[in-house]
């Protein structure tokens, strides 16, 4: 009986000793300081329906990663700042973040115009800086610690339009001509570029080649001056505020052509796509992501679930295809890279990011040198059978049919356009 007593008296001491480690433990973890991420955003101005749908998604992300410990034992914590969409703004935001409020590292802002004016800050100091949504950025500063958010392939320019061409080309009736409009600005004169270059590789004749002013509203006279040309293909490069106009545009004045769309951004907004409706029926355009059944990313269902049952509360795009899955994928790198560094060393994570390859959200993920994607998959749909102005039919296969890449073509291309619309 005295034995039972003692071996009793024993399991219970060692029990007591496990248990205070544990809570020693847990208490030194919750003692760290917390791991703490800089960015600025666009909350307020043209880009605040983007900006904000990121921060969602970069919050859900967070919130997850928090549940499940943090990283690299620590809670991750959001320093960020309001942009406004200003270019001007980003250095000194950037400064501050790293010089006042000592964030653990940072990631970018969203949009070309907003990532390169912090490029030279983040140069300075030789931070990791995994951008979201730039286009061909880093072929100004060649820089290592640069990584790209945006699936367009080692050679952006080109690649963000090259699907659009691999899509036309399908056609029965072979295009022999080409007419490229956007807007005077950079991201247009960028990709017009790109799309000249793969214009020439399909031996296509340019018959129009000309810009608009930024400020321009009645896009009426452009599409007419277009049509004029008589044009198989009629290739844009637009920002959201442009895209609706053009297209209504090519409907009021019955444009003619094999394929009409491009690099039209604005189409994968959720409440671009409640305005026009019908109007975007047979138009060829750049999407990131479609519920189309060939389309089998990992996580991606189950985090856009999550994301649209709190979108609407939050005023942001209720369905979400356009941005959201790649801010949630940015962190999902950025996290995966300090896991496995097991620091915040950025020059261990610049060269953990290089040699891997990433399982994200939007697919897996391996970079270039430069930074941008290894191998390019910007989708090209084409809008089909939309009936009315619901937004509730785009979370359904159907309404935007994939043409290209050929790996996750879901239909094939209507053709000419004003029959494609109908």
């Amino acid at each position: 009986m005295e034995c039972f007593t003692l071996r009793r008296r024993f399991l219970v001491l060692i029990f007591f000793l496990f248990s205070s480690f544990g809570i020693a433990l847990q208490a030194t973890a919750q003692n760290k300081p917390p791991l703490r991420i800089g960015f600025s955003m666009a909350l307020t101005g043209p880009l605040a329906a983007n900006g904000k749908a990121a921060l969602l998604s970069m919050e859900i992300w967070r919130e997850e990663t928090n549940k499940k410990g943090g990283l690299i034992g620590r809670q991750v914590e959001f320093v960020y700042y309001d942009d406004q969409g200003n270019p001007s703004s980003v250095p000194g935001l950037y400064t501050k973040l790293l010089d006042s409020d000592k964030v653990d590292v940072v990631v970018s802002p969203y949009g070309t115009n907003l990532i390169a004016p912090a490029m030279p800050i983040i140069m300075q100091r030789n931070l990791v800086f995994i951008t979201l949504f730039g286009v061909d950025v880093n072929a100004k500063f060649n820089y290592p610690g640069y990584f790209q958010l945006m699936p367009n392939g080692k050679d952006p320019a080109v690649g963000i339009s090259g699907g659009f061409f691999d899509a036309a080309m399908t056609a029965k009736e072979k295009p022999k001509t080409v007419a490229f409009i956007g807007g005077d600005a950079e991201f247009q004169a960028v990709t017009i570029e790109g799309a000249r270059q793969v214009a020439k590789k399909y031996n296509l004749k340019v018959v129009y080649d000309k810009t608009y002013p930024p400020n321009t509203t009645d896009y009426t006279p452009v599409m007419r001056a277009i049509q004029a040309t008589n044009p198989d293909i009629v290739y844009v490069a637009s920002y959201p505020g442009e895209s609706p106009g053009l297209i209504r545009a090519a409907n009021e004045i019955g444009l003619k052509a094999t394929v009409f769309g491009g690099t039209m951004i604005g189409c994968g907004f959720a409440s671009v796509k409640k305005q026009l409706g019908p109007l975007l029926n047979g138009l060829l355009c750049y999407e990131l992501y479609v519920p189309e059944k060939t389309v089998k990313f990992e996580g991606v269902e189950t985090f856009l679930k999550t994301y649209q049952s709190r979108a609407e509360k939050e005023g942001v795009d209720p369905l979400g295809y356009y941005l959201p899955p790649y801010a949630y994928a940015e962190m999902q790198i950025l996290g995966q890279a300090i896991e496995k560094v097991g620091s915040i060393d950025n020059k261990k994570l610049i060269d953990y990011i290089h040699a891997t390859k990433f399982n994200t959200v939007v697919g897996d993920v391996k970079f270039a040198a430069n930074g941008e994607w290894e191998v390019g998959r910007p989708l090209y749909v084409q809008y089909k059978g939309i009936k009315g102005n619901d937004i509730d039919q785009f979370r359904k296969p159907g309404p935007a049919v994939i043409i290209s890449p050929t790996e996750l073509k879901s239909g094939d291309l209507i053709t000419p356009y004003q029959d494609a619309r109908k």
